[in-house]
């Protein structure tokens, strides 16, 4: 019987699903992360002589755009699992500690990693901001380990807060950047060009993505709490029928809040605003309504079952651009790059953004450090690809590809202890935690918590 590369694909990703959650309880006892184990046996699957497929978008323009696409979707619905997940009332109290991540830290990063493209690799200055701008945003698709939990925790806890809205935000917040690079191709001077990219990518876009997820998220959840039948989120999986024998949700539930999520990002994108900001707005903005509804319990677990699914295939993917050659370009100075990001300028943009926090040194150090880079870089790597005509581009693949593979092994071993060290010392949660906040009842009324500075 002839051997069929398609085929064996489809062994190889069922298998990967089906171990995918008892593998990844089994490796957190060791402090070890599901995507060290799925890049590495997406490596050696595709360095075997089996005829698979080459994954490679510095020599194929349609892995390009395969990316872009592929990735693009999978970021979407990580924000959108992010944001449902986040407990906290939304002010600007509650967020104080996530501004400065996204106004001091993300900047840096970005002017870091451009100017060491320009000066250690010669870079061109368009290449070496989209370096810049593919590296500096967090990744909600690979931190899923320190982030927040599932609606409905009711556990404090502010680093993983941070780090959850922190690349819910950042992931809309790189585009501008990206723009600005594909804007400056060919560009050899500043002009009417960076007064139009400030006006329509730096503050349009960013004010329509808001708008859009903000009020997709009202109609969203006025479709959803006027509609249906609601009941408290701590009945989730007690039972499978209430006592009237009405089952507790349906599938129909899952569809809503994928059509919701897909509804947001097509609308912010048509009025040129940011569709990934739109996503987590909206995400948020629907949270804050019924915050205690078991609906976000549900919508949370559909749509983390769809992220699982689609992980699955971009981490034996991102295994297989490493065995198609995707690193056969890098430099020294390529590499010191990749390490700096993870090691010196990501904690210390990190510790100065949140230099002026409550939160103890422990908690501020691994805010700092547990900046995890991951599928996002790849899109905005993709997407300035496929919009623009950038230079040395096997060097920014190349660079960003060990960016994130560096990222994956050191933070997903470093993590769990980290955020296990700083839970143990009680570092994890702000020094105002017994002041009181507003929550939310079932019925949408505001009530008073005594001890906690939110929910989670």
């Amino acid at each position: 019987m002839e051997f069929d590369p398609r085929i064996f694909m489809f062994v190889i990703f069922g298998l990967g699903l089906m171990l995918a959650v008892s593998l990844e309880r089994y490796l957190a006892r060791f402090w070890l992360s599901l995507p060290i184990i799925y890049v590495g046996a997406g490596y050696i699957l595709f360095s075997l002589p089996l005829g698979l497929p080459h994954i490679n978008p510095t020599v194929d323009g349609f892995d390009a755009v395969t990316l872009e696409y592929v990735t693009e979707f999978i970021v979407i619905a990580s924000l959108m699992a992010a944001g449902i997940a986040i407990d906290r009332p939304v002010s600007w109290a509650n967020w104080r500690q996530i501004w400065p991540l996204l106004v001091v830290a993300m900047p840096l990063t970005i002017a870091s990693v451009a100017f060491l493209g320009w000066w250690a690799l010669g870079l061109a200055p368009a290449s070496a901001i989209l370096l810049g701008a593919a590296l500096a945003p967090t990744d909600p698709v690979l931190a899923r380990s320190v982030q927040v939990g599932p609606p409905g925790e009711n556990k404090r806890h502010d680093v993983r807060f941070s780090l959850t809205v922190e690349a819910g935000l950042n992931d809309g917040l790189a585009f501008p950047f990206t723009y600005l690079a594909i804007a400056a191709v060919g560009m050899t001077s500043l002009g009417a060009w960076t007064l139009e990219w400030a006006a329509l990518d730096l503050g349009w876009r960013i004010l329509a993505g808001c708008a859009v997820g903000w009020a997709v998220g009202r109609a969203g959840s006025w479709y959803v709490f006027e509609r249906e039948a609601d009941a408290p989120i701590e009945e989730i999986g007690e039972e499978e029928e209430d006592s009237a024998g009405k089952p507790k949700y349906s599938t129909s539930e899952g569809l809503i809040v994928l059509g919701a999520l897909l509804l947001a990002y097509g609308l912010a994108e048509l009025v040129e605003g940011y569709g990934f900001l739109a996503v987590f707005v909206g995400a948020v903005t629907a949270r804050q309504r019924e915050n205690r509804s078991r609906y976000h319990k549900i919508s949370h677990h559909f749509i983390d079952q769809i992220e699982q699914i689609v992980l699955v295939a971009v981490l034996f993917g991102f295994g297989a651009m490493l065995a198609s050659g995707v690193l056969a370009p890098l430099t020294w100075p390529g590499a010191l790059i990749a390490l700096a990001l993870v090691f010196v300028i990501r904690p210390i943009a990190g510790f100065l953004a949140e230099a002026r926090s409550d939160l103890p040194m422990i908690g501020t150090l691994a805010i700092a450090f547990l900046g995890v880079r991951g599928m996002g870089s790849i899109y905005y790597l993709a997407y300035g690809q496929n919009h623009a005509d950038f230079a040395q581009l096997d060097q920014l693949w190349a660079v960003t590809s060990f960016a994130i593979l560096v990222s994956i092994v050191v933070h997903g071993i470093v993590s769990g202890p980290f955020i296990l060290f700083a839970e143990r010392r009680k570092s994890h949660i702000h020094s105002g935690q017994e002041e009181t906040m507003l929550s939310h009842t079932p019925s949408g009324r505001p009530f008073m918590v005594e001890g906690t500075n939110d929910s989670e």
